[in-house]
């Protein structure tokens, strides 16, 4: 794998592993393309070869593969074709934005610390699957996103920074889901940002902010006011 820091001028290379429409990639390419994100995006990798996510990928000249779980006869096997094919790009950082499957142990230790994921709720509240619904079906105040580095633990790592959502009155799903897609485009790429910069780093299993430990995750409301 790269350095994971960009050195002044140079740009952080980065995977993108998504399972769906890519709304998050196609964020974070915006931000690298405008200059606000110093990263280089040199791929973006699926499990879904139909995913809408690569079709983003491939009108923006950006390399798109998939590595479909069909082709493989279990997850070890799967998972250890999908970092073939993520080393291949040499990335400093694999950014997992809407990837839907579990990775297995020795995948999540090939990429320990350097790995990131962005998942719809407020953790830990609503690990899992299908947030949006659970959040409506027990008439919560408040939903939102997080960003952790990816361990072992499903959904369970060191968490980075979160962004708040009220839940509306009226609100559905997919209203709520909108809301909260909109915060993912503002947080993931702030976050990138830091650790591009060199601001964020794993170790000792925390999630480390300008030489600090995270004791809380920060909140975007904090970050309105950086330059």
């Amino acid at each position: 794998m790269s350095s994971s820091k960009a050195e002044p001028g140079r740009r952080l290379p980065i995977v993108v592993l998504l399972s769906g429409s890519g709304s998050n990639f196609a964020a974070i390419a915006a931000a690298a393309a405008d200059g606000s994100l110093a990263v280089e995006v040199r791929a973006a990798i699926s499990d879904r070869p139909a995913a809408f996510g690569l079709e983003r990928a491939r009108a923006l000249g950006i390399p798109a593969v998939a590595v479909p779980v069909a082709d493989f006869p279990d997850r070890e096997q799967h998972d250890a074709a999908l970092a073939r094919a993520i080393d291949h790009y040499d990335p400093a950082l694999v950014v997992c934005a809407g990837y839907m499957r579990i990775f297995t142990t020795a995948f999540v230790s090939h990429y320990a610390d350097r790995m990131l994921n962005i998942h719809p709720s407020l953790l830990p509240a609503y690990r899992g699957l299908h947030t949006h619904r659970r959040v409506l079906a027990d008439h919560g105040r408040w939903h939102g996103c997080s960003v952790h580095f990816v361990t072992e633990e499903l959904d369970g790592g060191p968490l980075v920074a979160q962004a708040p959502v009220p839940v509306l009155p009226g609100d559905s799903e997919a209203s709520l889901s909108a809301r909260v897609h909109r915060a993912e485009h503002r947080l993931y790429p702030t976050v990138l940002e830091w650790y591009a910069r060199g601001r964020l780093r794993c170790e000792h299993g925390r999630a480390w902010l300008d030489q600090q430990p995270l004791e809380t995750p920060v909140r975007l409301e904090d970050l309105d006011g950086e330059t």
